[in-house]
């Protein structure tokens, strides 16, 4: 069964905005478009239009979730300073899950997810700079998305090496330095009683 994935459009989006405003639940409006309802259930999170002044006016409205989608895939190139720390990052053997985790962490101001690095890195941009090579997979062509692979955490040759020496200079120094105890068949030291005899 061939699978294949495109993002919401415009059109899409004007149809999900009406027949919400129709009352149709999201599993009808997913079977009308023939996506999945987690599709529907996340593009209307992530597009929600929220007024924090007037909570009536809060809602999904087609033309705004459009706008906000775009520019979360225009981010990598609108914000060059952005572009530049991804492709550093990339280069020193980090991988997208791990530059989008550090970036949650240090609670960047502007922050990406690994897909759009990875769209980025097999994008024309990336290709120019073979910035695929520097992936964990070294792959020119992304595999399919339903035959992607989970990954832990993956780390460059150089960290891998250091934890490594790492690694066996506690265990020599467990070896050599904590104390031995006695073995079973050694007999106990005889005691010297000086001056006593």
């Amino acid at each position: 069964m061939k699978r294949s994935y495109s993002h919401i459009d415009l059109d899409e989006r004007r149809k999900i905005a009406r027949w919400r405003m129709a009352g149709l639940s999201v599993e009808i409006i997913a079977q009308k478009l023939g996506r999945h309802r987690s599709t529907i259930f996340r593009e209307i999170k992530r597009n929600m239009f929220v007024d924090k002044v007037v909570r009536d006016l809060s809602g999904y409205y087609c033309v705004t979730a459009h706008d906000m989608a775009c520019g979360r895939r225009a981010k990598l190139a609108r914000f060059s300073y952005v572009r530049q720390s991804v492709i550093d990052r990339i280069m020193h053997g980090w991988s997208p899950q791990q530059i989008t985790g550090r970036m949650r962490l240090e609670r960047h101001p502007i922050s990406v997810s690994h897909e759009t690095i990875y769209k980025f890195a097999y994008s024309a941009d990336g290709h120019a700079i073979k910035l695929w090579h520097r992936l964990p997979e070294h792959r020119a062509r992304r595999r399919p998305r339903h035959a992607r692979r989970k990954h832990g955490q993956r780390f460059s040759s150089e960290l891998i090496i250091l934890q490594e020496i790492v690694a066996s200079v506690f265990e020599l120094a467990l070896r050599y330095c904590a104390p031995q105890a006695p073995h079973a068949n050694t007999p106990p030291a005889r005691r010297h009683n000086y001056g006593k005899d």
